[in-house]
């Protein structure tokens, strides 16, 4: 069956390869010297000390053989770990770089941003660039002018409009570049982890106009993350890259879990993996004092990490202490997909620990309120002090990974109601009853 959406991009076999250490010496001078050595079979003369001389003449594939259709009022999610190809991506559909081999077929005006002010010129005002930037597009002078207000407004720099950029911050820049991409006419959105920078209620108002523009305006956007939650609340189909290829393409949420995979495996995990020895390698974070430890986990009387719903998750620990503590404690945090945090079981008390001294605990954690889906549990070890100030001992993050699975009675959404479910509250028909006038 024919697709019959319209088009907004496609990608046909889309290649990216690079020469690594043949080129790129800053200059046409040391390129051409570096070249000429290679011809003599002589050292480099511009190759640093200690690089890897077997990776001159390497091929490095940023991007193997992509194929992509993106149609209009899409809003797609690009996520991968760093390295995957994201950002070439980007770059090739702005045409900011030609592709090896393939075909890129866009249809109407991009407007972008790859990074911190892109495009912008930092001898030029606030109010200059925005002209510079509608004239790329296209626009006239008059149709720019008929934006211009909607621009300082949104950007919330207008104290500063006609002030140098290079003197602005890089929160004023941001805003100052998103607002130009937003509100100039163009068919096409890209945006590559723009939203990085600048406060909360900034990156709020991004998140809505970047919704407003694929849902009520048509346009189509491209956004590239890692923050999970923007991607679950902006886009409605996801792609994931893995070494320059797409290794998924569809549901925002299947992105997400997979991505999460892909990272857990880099960690050297296991999928439904039940007993764990904890090193000195992630999860442990070296944030904390570490004068405690957990060194081993193990989920009681499971095969996987699977849980039916309304099942408590039971788990043994060994925790080790290298200075006495007089009351330790332990802190269970729950987020759901890896990043959303769900809730947490703020203080258990382990009680006193000698210096040197190991002990093992069973921990019955009720998590009966959790609805179905994959989550992430993280451990902390925490003294307090006699002013009820915490001091992070052991942070494991996560410690596991779990994944609950069952019936609902009604299809939960997720999206808009969160992952945990309370129980049912009383709902009684109250006779005789009127309200005051």
């Amino acid at each position: 069956m024919n697709d019959e959406r319209e088009i907004a991009i496609r990608l046909s076999g889309v290649k990216k390869r690079y020469k690594l250490g043949q080129i790129g010496g800053g200059t046409l001078t040391e390129d051409l010297q570096s070249w000429w050595a290679r011809v003599r079979g002589k050292e480099d003369p511009n190759t640093m000390i200690g690089t890897d001389q077997r990776l001159v003449g390497q091929t490095f594939m940023a991007l193997n053989g992509i194929d992509l259709t993106v149609y209009k009022g899409e809003a797609l999610g690009i996520i991968g770990c760093n390295g995957a190809g994201k950002s070439t991506l980007l770059k090739h559909l702005c045409r900011v770089t030609a592709p090896t081999e393939g075909e890129i077929d866009i249809y109407g005006r991009i407007a972008s941003m790859l990074e911190v002010g892109t495009g912008f010129n930092g001898e030029m005002t606030g109010r200059e660039n925005v002209y510079m930037n509608g004239a790329i597009l296209g626009m006239t002078k008059a149709e720019i002018d008929e934006k211009m207000e909607d621009i300082i407004e949104f950007s919330e720099v207008r104290d500063f409009i006609d002030t140098p950029v290079k003197r602005y911050s890089s929160g004023m820049f941001v805003k100052l570049a998103f607002s130009v991409a937003a509100h100039l006419d163009s068919e096409i959105m890209i945006m590559d982890e723009v939203l990085a920078v600048g406060d909360m209620a900034f990156q709020k108002k991004c998140l809505n106009k970047m919704r407003q523009a694929a849902k009520q305006d048509g346009r189509t956007v491209l956004y590239v993350s890692h923050n999970m939650n923007t991607i679950r609340t902006l886009c409605d189909r996801c792609i994931v890259l893995d070494k320059g290829r797409i290794i998924f393409d569809g549901d925002v949420e299947e992105a997400i879990e997979l991505y999460m995979q892909e990272e857990t495996a880099n960690n050297g995990w296991i999928e439904g993996q039940t007993e764990f020895r904890y090193t000195d390698a992630p999860p442990r974070s070296p944030y904390a004092a570490g004068e405690a430890r957990i060194q081993r986990l193990r989920l009681t009387d499971k095969a996987l990490a699977l849980y039916d719903t309304g099942e408590p998750i039971r788990f043994q620990l060994l925790v080790e202490a290298k200075r006495d503590f007089a009351d330790l404690r332990l802190r269970i945090e729950v987020l759901f997909g890896g990043d959303t945090p769900v809730g947490a079981v703020p203080s258990l008390s382990l009680g006193a620990f000698r210096a040197g001294e190991s002990r093992i605990f069973a921990v019955n954690f009720d998590a009966a309120g959790l609805t179905v889906g994959k989550y992430r549990v993280d451990l902390v070890l925490f003294e307090l002090d006699e002013f009820g100030n915490s001091f992070d001992q052991e942070l494991l993050l996560p410690a596991f990974r779990m994944e609950v699975r069952g019936m609902e009675d009604i299809v939960w959404n997720a999206k808009s109601w969160g992952h945990f479910r309370f129980r049912d509250a009383e709902v009684t028909a109250v006779e005789g009853l009127q309200w005051d006038a």
